[in-house]
This record gives C-alpha cells, sequence and structure tokens, in this order.
C-alpha cells in the first residue's frame, strides 16, 4: 500500500463537502507529475486531504476507491482521475506551518513541491502526521 497527499482549495471542494458526498473522482489534474501519481494509486491506498490556500491544513484521510479511468471532464485521453471515499477525519488538522516547522518532515513534498496538487508520502510521514493528529 501507498500513501498519497491530495490538495483542495475547501471554498471549491472541502473535506466536509466530500463528507457529505461519501465519494468523488478526483479531477481536473493538468500536471504530468501529478497525473503520474494518480495512475500510481491502487484501490485500498490511504490519501491526506489537504485544504489548499485557505486553511493550509490537513484535515482528513481519504480512501482509493477506484483506480486511474479517463477524467470525464475532458476527451483527452492524457488525463485521468481516481475515485475516493472519506475514510477518517482527523481529530486535529495539522498546519502547513507546523510542518514546515517539524524537522521531521522537512522533505515531504508539500515543503519541496507546493504547487503539486497530487503527491505521494512515506510510510513514514503518513504515520508521522497521523501521530501528530492525535495529540492534544
Amino acid at each position: 500500500m501507498k500513501h498519497w497527499l491530495v490538495k483542495s482549495e475547501p471554498f471549491k471542494y472541502s473535506w466536509e463537502q466530500f463528507e457529505k458526498d461519501k465519494e468523488t473522482f478526483w479531477d481536473g489534474v493538468r500536471n504530468y507529475q501529478a497525473r503520474n501519481n494518480l495512475r500510481e494509486m491502487k484501490k485500498g491506498d490511504l490519501v491526506m486531504w489537504y485544504h489548499s490556500n485557505e486553511g493550509k491544513e490537513i484535515v482528513g484521510i481519504a480512501k482509493v476507491s477506484k483506480e486511474a479511468y479517463q477524467d470525464p471532464t475532458t476527451e483527452d485521453p492524457n488525463w485521468v482521475v481516481v475515485n475516493l471515499k472519506p475514510f477518517k477525519k482527523l481529530k486535529k488538522t495539522i498546519t502547513l506551518e507546523q510542518i514546515k516547522a517539524d524537522e521531521k518532515l522537512q522533505n515531504i513534498g508539500l515543503v519541496r513541491q507546493g504547487r503539486l496538487s497530487v503527491m505521494s508520502l512515506t510510510q513514514y510521514e503518513f504515520d508521522y502526521i497521523l501521530e501528530l493528529s492525535q495529540q492534544k
């Protein structure tokens, strides 16, 4: 199993809306590296949900429920989507500020490639962020 992080602007599609919808396809990716990451996602992989632009925080965990297929919002066969289902809302959100200040997360894609909308996380990064979200 691999671990991922996706970024969504909450005014366009928030975690709260995602929970109401119970499933969504992750569309609109037009960056080749992000697209390649979508193609690598497998059913059951865990995905951290990051609110970008406003909030700038990891708010929940989703699960890949359907692997990559043609993006229905475009006829261009180069672009794909995956389906995601909500798995768990984090007890405590983890902000970008916290991540940048933590020595253990200095190599995370969110810090190194801030504009990338779909990125992989190492098992360590995923587990460590989850651990931080459980602390008071």
